[in-house]
């Protein structure tokens, strides 16, 4: 009898034990092949993402790399399968500072593209970007918290943060950009041409954004290689800052 119960006890211990591997690889197959969750920590991608913004990101479009999994594994040279990305894509990398932390970014330049800022607007390959003003964006803030640039309003005790925004073009897709900073040192950058096999990356927070218009050595991330890929940001899955922003929630990117 007592050899029949800790049989039964065992087989149901086997069971449960085998639900958990079998929902841990499920998922972990999900996270590396479908899509995985991120967050947005930062305003380098206002106005299109905003601190708390959770995103969904999509893992199969660019296909398969180093970068795909959760945990980093040994990985083949290259990406297997997808497409490369187009201009105008937002995606989420490694970034080449240390290969460990994401970052998101909205890809500007492709391999091989001759890319540089002129007075705050883009050029690739000797055409500029169109870029038009578009009114101001408002970012409301908790008391007590600072703007980064822009111009300051109390309203109802909490803070306005206001700043120039400006809707950009590139090969019929339109976001919008802000430019704080009149001047900035990265409204105007050298002409670079994009190695094969990278990116050039930028915030649509102009003034306020680590990207490729500055080099690693400069505080900026440098050309991003295609290796260092995770994915391609689809939607706002839901947003948090001072209470949930049900009105961002199933944006698409």
């Amino acid at each position: 009898m007592h050899r029949a119960r800790a049989a039964r006890q065992f087989g149901h211990v086997s069971r449960v034990l085998a639900l958990v591997v079998a929902a841990v690889v499920l998922a972990v197959t999900l996270r590396t092949l479908v899509a995985e969750p991120f967050n947005i920590p930062s305003d380098s991608m206002l106005p299109t993402l905003e601190a708390g913004d959770y995103l969904v990101v999509a893992k199969w479009p660019y296909g398969f790399g180093r970068y795909s999994p959760p945990l980093v594994l040994p990985w083949p040279r290259g990406r297997i399968g997808g497409a490369p990305p187009r201009r105008g894509d937002v995606v989420v990398f490694k970034t080449p500072r240390d290969n460990r932390t994401d970052f998101i970014k909205r890809v500007i330049g492709l391999p091989g593209d001759r890319v540089r800022m002129t007075h705050g607007q883009v050029e690739i390959n000797g055409v500029l970007v169109p870029k038009v003003r578009h009114g101001d964006f408002v970012l409301t803030l908790a008391a007590g918290s600072a703007c980064h640039g822009g111009t300051t309003a109390i309203r109802g005790g909490r803070v306005e943060c206001r700043y120039p925004r400006f809707v950009e073009t590139l090969e019929q897709r339109t976001y919008a950009v802000l430019d704080q900073i009149a001047g900035d040192p990265r409204d105007d950058t050298p002409l670079v041409r994009v190695p094969a096999g990278h990116y050039f990356v930028a915030g649509d927070n102009r003034d306020d954004s680590a990207d490729s218009r500055l080099g690693i050595a400069e505080g900026g991330v440098g050309m991003v290689p295609a290796a260092n890929l995770i994915g391609r940001a689809e939607v706002i899955l839901l947003s948090t800052g001072g209470g949930l922003r049900f009105d961002r929630a199933g944006t698409r990117l």
